[in-house]
């Protein structure tokens, strides 16, 4: 598809620059012009914050775009109008988090008796959502090795109505064939949905590569600044956005005025930050391989990774701005790893200036039966890193230091005692 949008209006309207000058239609001008414009008679730079629950109208029964804002907001709108304008694509439809997003979508697409195929390695909440919250109303699913197209189409049952691919994959950053999925989906007229929060339009565009809806948790790499919780979700059917909002009004889901005004900000500047964030990853990535003490490194972006070759052919501009690495020594060394970082923040969550780390088994995919983290390769050693806009030698320099720390440690048992009594352990 052609880089120019296809929805150059969007609901709002492009900025008039962009409007006009086709040339600025690239992805880094959509990212800080794609929000649409102001009312004529108060034309800011930014877009207001409509801080208001309701909305005056002209008369009982008269239309109004915008009546209640449980249903609509004018500054959720500029939103969705820019991150549609980021894939070429309608205004999306902006959730109060990455899970009221992926519930909505269920919710679109599955009724009692139905059956969903996801990605066997995707986020833990999600998991959770199909498993604990979906199941008890008869929704069934299979979670399957999604790298595997074989393995998808031998999962399909008649009543299949949704297939959902995380890729990158959370934690294990497993790379899925976003085309080739799409087309088994085509031809079975099922929809995909594929996750893209960790990659967001600028390295992945899954509407281009054949899949039915793009899923983010806009709280990661489109708000940047670890300020705001978020989801949204970006199609192109028409049917589809319309039944989504439906069922936004009505289970009260829509992200908050003031929520989606930060992420619009945050979003602007989203090429920039995931150039350099992908270009510190790479680098930290191929420090880490080889280094004592690090068993593996899971990066995309890495030759040795079993999805490089599909990521060079799916990806755009790098590879994104997470490395997952496993520590030799298993959870004790993860969590003295982990205790002895400086710079490095020990947070659940991922995407913004900050560099975090987490520890999958104790923290986002704690939910998970072991016996399944272990299949999928989520061991108790693994650890999943967030590089942030630091200068990638000081990151360098706190990995190095807590490695150290990490080694004496599993060699010591020390991991369980307390940091002071451990760094005498360690000398």
């Amino acid at each position: 598809m052609s880089e120019s949008s296809s929805f150059p209006e969007g609901r709002i309207g492009l900025h008039a620059a962009a409007r006009q000058s086709p040339e600025l239609q690239s992805f880094q001008t959509r990212a800080v012009r794609g929000w649409g414009r102001a009312d004529s008679r108060a034309p800011s730079l930014l877009p207001p914050i409509v801080q208001s629950a309701t909305f005056a109208q002209a008369a009982p029964g008269e239309s109004a775009e915008h009546t209640y804002s449980r249903a609509s907001n004018p500054t959720v709108a500029a939103l969705e109008t820019a991150l549609g304008a980021l894939e070429d694509a309608p205004p999306a439809v902006a959730f109060a988090s990455g899970l009221a997003a992926t519930h909505a979508l269920a919710l679109a697409t599955l009724a009692g008796g139905d059956h969903a195929i996801v990605s066997r390695a995707c986020y833990g909440g999600t998991v959770r959502l199909f498993r604990q919250v979906l199941a008890p109303f008869g929704v069934s699913a299979s979670f399957v090795d999604a790298t595997d197209v074989r393995a998808i189409g031998s999962a399909i049952t008649p009543r299949t109505r949704l297939i959902l691919v995380e890729t990158p994959a959370n934690p294990t950053l497993d790379v899925v064939d976003v085309a080739a999925v799409a087309r088994l989906a085509a031809a079975a007229r099922i929809p995909l949905a594929v996750d893209n929060t960790f990659l967001t339009a600028f390295h992945q565009r899954p509407l281009d590569l054949g899949a039915t809806v793009s899923l983010l948790s806009t709280t990661k790499w489109i708000d940047g600044h670890h300020a705001t919780i978020g989801g949204a979700l970006v199609a192109r059917d028409a049917a589809l956005l319309e039944r989504l909002r439906f069922l936004r009004k009505s289970v009260g889901s829509i992200q908050a005025p003031f929520d989606a005004w930060l992420t619009l900000q945050g979003s602007k500047t989203l090429a920039t930050r995931l150039e350099r964030h992908a270009a510190s990853a790479l680098e930290i990535a191929r420090w880490l391989d080889g280094q004592a003490g690090v068993a593996r490194v899971l990066y995309p972006g890495l030759r040795t990774h079993a999805g490089h070759e599909l990521a060079r052919r799916q990806h755009r501009n790098g590879h994104g701005g997470l490395v997952s690495f496993e520590l030799e020594g298993g959870r004790d060394a993860a969590i003295a790893f982990a205790r002895r970082l400086e710079l490095v923040t020990v947070a659940e969550s991922l995407g913004g200036a900050e560099s975090l780390l987490t520890h999958p088994v104790t923290m986002t995919h704690g939910d998970v039966p072991p016996a399944e983290r272990r299949a999928i390769g989520i061991t108790d050693g693994l650890v999943r890193l967030s590089v942030g806009l630091e200068g990638v030698d000081d990151i360098r320099r706190d990995l190095a230091q807590a490695l150290d720390a990490s080694r004496c440690a599993a060699s010591a048992g020390a991991a369980a005692l307390p940091v002071a009594a451990e760094e005498v352990a360690c000398g």
